[in-house]
């Protein structure tokens, strides 16, 4: 009986190998090491009635300016959307992700451009302190808002509603920094949130010098400045979901545009934002569901502006307070597994600046609307058609430009992806 149970092992090691036999066991095995992986790869092909040339030049009043093209106040190798007429290879995203022991996961998110590489997200997250409390640490999307913390390829259309662009630039709150979550033992679900981040926004927050400008004002700050406090809420009635959250940032304004053809200039104070998110889903059978999400943005600058000739000396430094508000509201409706429509209403509300204390007229009428239609494949690759009019954009001799866009996108990824959040 012995020798037929010897002689059924050694049978089976020689088929399956030789992991079956106690002397030859395995205390490695690479393949559980390995993280998931995806690329995903974001094109378009862009039609737009404003020639490249002058497209970077445009400004929203009183706002910023250099927000469509490929003009760029941040990192050369920051990835730009949609930028040029005709084809666009947006970026290539590489992803990461796997658990890392029993007390840590860790994920990483890097945009390889024609411009270079840079690392979107780079993270650990840890649920081990219980409680309902998660901590992440690292570089990462802040939970600030709905949309902010979404990749590009997840958002319901090729370009970012015009109040985030215009506030916080292309990128969003993307930091350096920590994070707490703290999701309370509710029936329905209820998080608080809080951040501490270096504060290096390319549109509204920054922390270094400006130049050489030996005011103290515009000396930059040691360490983190940026704050952000946020509580969301989350509750189900039959097939309806509803979604709500209120957030909060604080943090110092270091904007520097010395550089600029039309004018350099800079901007040192201090900067609040106040954001209200509302998302409401409806699914009327498995894929057919209409979603409704809508977000308020509102923003104090307080501080000083300084003109700048072209080699950094200050010509003039007026004290600058600028409170602005904006929305976008969007409506989505998925038909089945293949096709979505939807459309956006984009809006600046509230545009005051004031210059030692007088107000600076700006002009009113700055909005955008936008519609799309989608058709997926499968849920690894997606096509997008959208056109768009953006009302908000005046050019060097302040008149309005009425923008008509065009975009065809492809979205397509390889790979194991983690899920999105809702």
């Amino acid at each position: 009986m012995k020798k037929i149970l010897l002689s059924s092992v050694l049978c089976t090691a020689l088929v399956y190998g030789a992991d079956v036999l106690p002397v030859e066991k395995r205390t490695f095995d690479q393949s559980k090491f390995i993280p998931d992986i995806s690329l995903i790869l974001d094109a378009s092909y862009v039609d737009r009635n404003v020639k490249d040339d002058e497209v970077g030049h445009l400004e929203l009043p009183g706002v910023a300016h250099g927000l469509l093209g490929s003009h760029s106040h941040g990192d050369d190798n920051h990835a730009t959307y949609n930028a040029e007429n005709g084809f666009n290879i947006n970026y290539a995203e590489l992803v990461l992700s796997s658990s890392v022991d029993p007390f840590f996961t860790m994920d990483g998110v890097f945009h390889f451009s024609e411009n270079g590489v840079e690392i979107e997200e780079l993270y650990f997250t840890s649920n081990a302190l219980g409680y309902g409390t998660k901590i992440k640490g690292g570089k990462f999307n802040s939970n600030f808002g709905y949309l902010n913390e979404q990749h590009h390829h997840y958002w319901d259309f090729a370009d970012m509603p015009l109040v985030y662009e215009a506030f916080l630039g292309m990128h969003g709150i993307n930091e350096k920094g920590a994070q707490i979550h703290w999701t309370a033992p509710t029936p329905f679900y209820l998080m608080a949130g809080f951040e501490v981040l270096q504060g290096e926004n390319e549109q509204m927050f920054g922390n270094e010098t400006i130049g050489d400008v030996e005011d103290p004002i515009a000396v930059g700050k040691d360490g983190p400045t940026l704050y952000i406090g946020y509580i969301k809420a989350s509750h189900d009635i039959g097939n309806t979901t509803l979604l709500g959250g209120l957030s909060y940032a604080q943090g110092k304004s270091r904007i520097d545009h010395s550089g600029d053809e039309e004018g350099p200039h800079a901007f040192s104070g201090d900067a609040k934002l106040y954001g209200a998110d509302f998302v409401v889903l409806h699914a009327l059978d498995s894929y057919k569901s209409i979603k409704w999400q809508s977000e308020y943005l509102q923003r104090e600058l307080d501080g000083t502006q300084y003109a700048l000739d072209a080699d950094g000396t200050v010509l003039g430094s007026p004290s600058m307070l600028k409170e602005q508000s904006g929305l976008y509201s969007q409506l989505i409706y998925t038909h089945d597994k293949n096709w979505r429509m939807g459309a956006r209403y984009d809006t600046i509300l509230k545009n005051d600046v004031t210059k030692n204390g007088l107000d600076v007229e700006q002009p009113s009428g700055l909005d955008k609307y936008t519609a799309m239609v989608e058709y997926h494949t499968s849920e690894f690759a997606r096509f997008r058609l959208q056109y768009s009019r953006d009302n908000a954009m005046f050019n060097e001799d302040g008149q309005r430009e009425k923008i008509d866009t065009v975009i065809l996108q492809a979205n397509i990824s390889i790979g194991a992806h983690a899920a999105h959040s809702f």
